[in-house]
């Protein structure tokens, strides 16, 4: 990228840092060199998850990118977390990439079919891969999940270095405990690699959020002087159960939830208001039926709550402590001003249990200690349910696996040289267009349709880098229509307008069509009232059908499981009655 700005300007404009330009009213300086690349992505966190978007959690280094970067908040994912990082590193649908479903859900009419491999597949050419081409040093730490095997690991995909948790989940102390287990009485491994080769996670000492940054900070320090930019990519499994943490950041929050979700929800939309993320008149999705109340649950069901949601918390303030810890390094190597930062969300908070799935619910009660004062340390296994997560997508509609605005609505920031700081960004983008965002400022090309012979995917993103300078009011224009589809459930958004389907007893069992320019939560569905506007969705929504190749199969979104359970509060009730076993003290 060739900078606009004269050479003595530019000069001095990379001595201030972007603070003092941003206390002069001035955007970032385009980099007198090409940016080094820092891209973090949460795992299951929620849109107020953070104190830049109401939180009242401490999130002090993510709040500073925010308030001096462009906070967005109509930025998309997917309501799953590996068919968002697949669009994340090639720019494509999930459904072209490989990740038509989540791996692990894979049923038999989809398995063999093209998109639907439940690996980042061969007609992708990663960011990695445009990045390394391009001259950057490449690294990648933290959760994968595109991919198990050696051949489909990091190492394989573009990255110099990786230290990848390859899987959906896992505990995040040392013990390297899985989270589905099909017996009961064989517990689960979580697959770690190194530079591709499978290894074991130290027992003592590790915690995943600080164990990640160690190795992201150790793999930036050793390229340093090599003259090459770099780009990292953290992928932190925090805050996706099992919910652990250590304890002195949970004893931070000992007692804050102890008044519920109904409290927390009016405390955060407070905030939200005061920070201009919506109107004062916003209507507010309180939770669906099927889920009760705060002041119904037992006094030994609130208490377990509260400390689910403490230890919560805690991941998300150490996750952040983390993120410090690599900027603290950029600032003092002189590196940060010159590195464009990402963060965001692979999609909503999460209410749903994986104790559908597979023995899971057997393994856990057999051989687990979720007894209230064991929650968040070694031997536990625990959700935080739909109340919190609820709480965590206020004030949208359900949260993830759905594709209601709670499941794809994420928290996002872009910091760092060109960017338009101090500023909010509303108009909509999709994690799909931060790949193209990041080659634009790289200066790297992807390849088109060809590489190293055989024929990829171009990029179906778009380049984010115009908006995020304030030089175009949108990323795209008001007939261009995105499309997302997973389990079944369905959703397209074309301007203002978007039609969502949901299964029963979620949704209608039928498109339902929102103006979300005037009703974001979803409230008033017009399906009835506007048959125009939805018949002209849902052709647009057939276009991307056909050029994605997304297969649309009868009652899937029905499937028993994990986005289908409704057993949390009954598995609350047993894990409150438990006593501390032995073996967990």
């Amino acid at each position: 990228m060739k900078s606009r700005i004269k050479p003595r300007a530019l000069r001095l404009a990379t001595l201030l840092s972007p603070v003092l330009a941003l206390a002069a009213g001035q955007a970032f300086a385009e980099p007198a060199k090409r940016p080094n690349i820092l891209l973090i992505v949460a795992d299951d966190l929620g849109y107020t998850d953070l104190g830049a978007y109401g939180a009242e959690i401490s999130t002090p280094n993510l709040d500073k990118l925010a308030r001096t970067g462009a906070k967005m908040t109509s930025f998309y994912a997917s309501p799953f977390c590996s068919p968002t990082r697949a669009m994340l590193m090639s720019g494509s649908d999930n459904h072209l990439v490989g990740f038509g479903d989540m791996a692990e859900l894979i049923t038999p009419e989809q398995r063999g079919k093209p998109g639907y491999e439940g690996n980042l597949n061969e007609r992708v050419v990663p960011m990695a891969q445009v990045l390394k081409d391009a001259g950057y040093r490449t690294s990648m730490v933290g959760k994968w999940h595109l991919g198990v095997a050696e051949q489909f690991s990091p190492a394989s995909r573009g990255f110099d270095n990786s230290y990848a948790m390859v899987m959906g989940g896992a505990s995040h102390w040392g013990d390297q405990s899985g989270i589905v287990a099909l017996d009961p009485d064989k517990p689960p491994k979580a697959i770690y690699r190194e530079n591709g080769k499978a290894i074991d996670i130290p027992r003592d000492g590790f915690y995943s959020s600080q164990a990640f940054t160690d190795k992201l900070l150790e793999y930036i320090k050793s390229g340093e002087g090599s003259g090459k930019p770099f780009f990292g990519y953290i992928a932190y499994t925090a805050p996706h159960w099992p919910l652990h943490a250590p304890d002195a950041d949970i004893a931070k929050y000992e007692g804050r939830y102890k008044e519920g979700y109904d409290k927390l929800r009016k405390e955060r939309l407070e905030r939200m208001k005061k920070l201009g993320l919506i109107a004062a008149n916003t209507p507010v999705y309180e939770g669906h039926p099927n889920w009760p109340k705060w002041d119904s649950l037992t006094k030994e069901q609130q208490e377990s709550e509260a400390r689910r949601m403490t230890v919560y918390s805690a991941m998300i303030e150490n996750m952040d402590r983390q993120i410090g810890r690599v900027l603290d390094h950029l600032k003092a190597s002189g590196e940060l001003d010159n590195t464009f930062v990402f963060f965001m969300s692979d999609n909503g908070a999460d209410g749903n249990s994986v104790y559908d799935v597979a023995r899971t619910r057997e393994w856990i009660h057999k051989d687990m200690d979720n007894s209230t004062a064991n929650i968040g340390k070694p031997g536990s296994f625990i959700e935080y349910g739909p109340g919190w997560a609820q709480v965590g997508m206020s004030p949208f509609k359900l949260y993830k696996s759905f594709m209601y605005e709670g499941g794809i609505s994420v928290p996002a920031i872009a910091w760092g040289p060109g960017i338009n700081g101090g500023t909010l960004k509303r108009e909509f983008a999709h994690v799909m267009d931060v790949a193209p965002t990041i080659f634009e400022l790289a200066g790297a090309t992807h390849p088109g349709t060809r590489y190293q012979g055989r024929e990829v995917l171009p990029l179906r993103g778009k380049s984010m880098l115009p908006y995020l300078q304030g030089k175009t009011k949108a990323v795209r224009g008001k007939d261009d229509a995105v499309g997302w589809e997973l389990g079944g459930r369905k959703a397209l958004r074309k301007g203002d307008w978007k039609i969502v389907y949901a299964n029963k007893p979620w949704g209608t069992g039928d498109w339902e069509l929102y103006n979300i320019a005037r009703d974001r939560t979803e409230s008033n569905n017009l399906a009835t009232q506007n048959p125009a506007k939805l018949n002209e969705l849902v052709a647009s929504w057939k276009q991307y059908v056909a050029e994605t190749g997304t297969l649309e199969i009868e009652n899937l979104a029905n499937r028993p499981g994990y986005s289908n359970g409704a057993k949390y509060y009954e598995d609350l009730e047993i894990e409150v009655k438990m006593q501390p076993r032995a073996a967990a003290q």
